[in-house]
C-alpha cells in the first residue's frame, strides 16, 4: 500500500520555518530599525540643527579671535602677514607706554559717557509713552526704530552736514539766537558731543522698544494697587515701573557700553580720517586700531588693541554680573 505524502529526497534540506514566519520576522526587524532611527533621530537632530552656527562662529569668530591673539604676540607687518617675528608681550607694554592708545581710551569712554546716559534716559520715556493706548502706536513703535535701520554711512553724512561750521543747519539755529559759528569738527568736546549725537539718534529708537517689551510684562496689578493709593503717574512710573525693570536697563546699559567701546563707522565718516581729527580728539580705540593696521601696517599692535577691547569688555561683563547679583540679594 503506497502513501500520498511524498517523502524528502535523500541530502534533500528541509525548510525550518514556513513563509509566514519569515514575512513575521522581516516585519519585526524594520519596526526594531525604525525605533532604532527614531532614538538616533531624537539623540542626535538637535545637535544637526545647531551644527551650523556652531561652524560659522568657530570660522568667523573663535577663528579669528585666537589668530589676533597670536598675532598680538608677534611683530607682523601687513606687506608680509605670514612672516611672523616673536615679541612675547611687546606689543601690550608698549600700549600702556603709547599716549595715542590712552587718548583713544579716554575718547573711547567719554564719547560712551555722553552717548549711553542721554540715550537710555530717551529710551526709558519713549517707552513709557508707547506703553500707553494711543492711536496709531504701532506707526509710532515702527517709527522710533527706524533710525536704526537707517544706513551708518548715510545718517553719520547727513549729521556732518548739520555739523558743519559755515553752512550746516546748527550753527545757523545757533545763528538765530545770537551764538557764534562752532567749529565742531576742530574742538575737542564739540566734535565729541557730534559723534555722539549720531550714536544717540540710531540707538535711542532701539533701546526704547526693549524697555517698551519689559515694561509690557510688567503686572497691571501693581499699576492699580498704585493708583488706589493715590500714586500719580510720576509716582508710578518712579516706584513701580523703573524697580521692575532693573534688569532690563542694566542689560541696555551693558550693550551701550560694549557698542561705545566698539564705536568704529560714525567717527570715521564724521571727519573722513582714520586720525580722529587733526588732534585725535575724537579718535576711538576702534579708529586706533584700524590706523594701525591697516595705515602703520602693523598687524601685531593692531592684533593687541584688539585684545585690550576685548579685555575691557570681559571687565565690563563682569561688572555686569556682579551688579545683577547684587540686585538679586536685594529683592
Amino acid at each position: 500500500m503506497t502513501s500520498s505524502r511524498t517523502d524528502p529526497l535523500p541530502g534533500a534540506r528541509a525548510t525550518t520555518a514556513p513563509p509566514a514566519a519569515g514575512a513575521a520576522g522581516r516585519a519585526h526587524r524594520q519596526v526594531r530599525g525604525g525605533r532604532r532611527r527614531h532614538r538616533w533621530d531624537a539623540r542626535f537632530s538637535p545637535y544637526a540643527f545647531i551644527a551650523p552656527f556652531f561652524l560659522f562662529f568657530a570660522a568667523f569668530g573663535l577663528f579669528p579671535l585666537l589668530y589676533t591673539g597670536w598675532a598680538s604676540l608677534h611683530r607682523v607687518s601687513l606687506h608680509d602677514p605670514t612672516h611672523m617675528e616673536w615679541v612675547g608681550l611687546q606689543n601690550f607694554s608698549r600700549l600702556l607706554e603709547d599716549d595715542f592708545f590712552w587718548n583713544a581710551l579716554r575718547n573711547t569712554f567719554t564719547i560712551g559717557v555722553l552717548s549711553t546716559v542721554p540715550q537710555l534716559l530717551m529710551a526709558l520715556g519713549l517707552a513709557h509713552l508707547l506703553n500707553y493706548k494711543l492711536r496709531g502706536s504701532t506707526f509710532f513703535r515702527v517709527a522710533v526704530l527706524t533710525p536704526y535701520a537707517t544706513s551708518v554711512a548715510a545718517a553719520t553724512l547727513v549729521f556732518a552736514m548739520l555739523f558743519g561750521r559755515d553752512y550746516g543747519m546748527i550753527n545757523w539755529a545757533l545763528g538765530l539766537v545770537g551764538i557764534d559759528h562752532v567749529d565742531w569738527e576742530n574742538g575737542t568736546w564739540t566734535s565729541q558731543l557730534a559723534v555722539s549725537a549720531i550714536v544717540v539718534w540710531r540707538w535711542t529708537g532701539y533701546n526704547a522698544l526693549i524697555c517698551l517689551a519689559a515694561m509690557q510684562a510688567v503686572p497691571h496689578d501693581l499699576y492699580e494697587s498704585a493708583a488706589l493709593d493715590g500714586a500719580s503717574r510720576w509716582q508710578q512710573f518712579r516706584h513701580v515701573t523703573v524697580p521692575s525693570l532693573r534688569p532690563t536697563i542694566l542689560f541696555t546699559v551693558v550693550v551701550s557700553t560694549i557698542g561705545a567701546t566698539q564705536l568704529f563707522g560714525e567717527p570715521l565718516l564724521f571727519g573722513g580720517s582714520q586720525t580722529g581729527g587733526g588732534s585725535h580728539q575724537y579718535q576711538t580705540l576702534g579708529l586706533y586700531l584700524y590706523e594701525q593696521g591697516w595705515f602703520n601696517f602693523q598687524l601685531g599692535r593692531a592684533s593687541a588693541i584688539a585684545w585690550a577691547m576685548l579685555l575691557i569688555l570681559i571687565a565690563v561683563g563682569l561688572l555686569n554680573w556682579l551688579i545683577a547679583r547684587r540686585l538679586g540679594r536685594t529683592r
